[in-house]
C-alpha cells in the first residue's frame, strides 16, 4: 500500500532555512502528482507547493512564492520542500500529498495520499 514518509521539521529563527523531505512507498511508477500542504489550529488546510514529478507544473502559493523550492528526486521516489527567509507565519504542520492523476491535476487540494506530518515552527 501506498506510504507517505515526511522528515526535516523543526524549530528556527525567523529569516532562516528548513528542508522537508516526504519518500513515498508503495506505488511502482514515478509519474504522479506530489504537494505540499500545511495547517496551523484554527486555520484550513492550505496547499503550499505541487508539481508533477517529471518536473513540471510547479504551482506555489502566493504566500511562499520567491521563498520555498518544490522538487523531486524520481530515483529515490522523495519529495523535497526547501524553506528559506521563514516567516513566523510559516508555523504549521506540513504534510506531504500524492495524486495518482495526470499534470494538469496537481494544483488542487483533491489529494488521495498523505503523510503524517511534520512540524515547523518559526519564531
Amino acid at each position: 500500500h501506498v506510504q507517505l514518509v515526511e522528515s526535516g521539521g523543526g524549530s528556527v529563527q525567523a529569516g532562516g532555512s528548513l528542508r522537508l523531505s516526504c519518500v513515498l512507498s508503495g506505488y511502482n511508477s514515478n509519474r504522479y502528482c506530489m504537494a505540499w500542504f500545511r495547517q496551523s489550529p484554527g486555520t484550513e488546510r492550505e496547499r503550499v507547493a505541487s508539481m508533477w514529478t517529471a518536473g513540471t507544473n510547479l504551482d506555489y502559493a502566493d504566500s511562499v512564492k520567491g521563498r520555498f523550492t518544490i522538487s523531486h528526486d524520481n530515483a529515490k521516489y522523495t519529495l523535497t520542500l526547501q524553506m528559506n527567509s521563514l516567516k513566523p507565519e510559516d508555523t504549521a504542520m506540513y504534510y506531504c500529498a500524492a495524486r495518482f492523476a495526470g499534470p494538469s491535476l496537481c494544483a488542487s487540494t483533491d489529494y488521495a495520499y498523505w503523510g503524517q506530518g511534520t512540524q515547523v515552527t518559526v519564531s
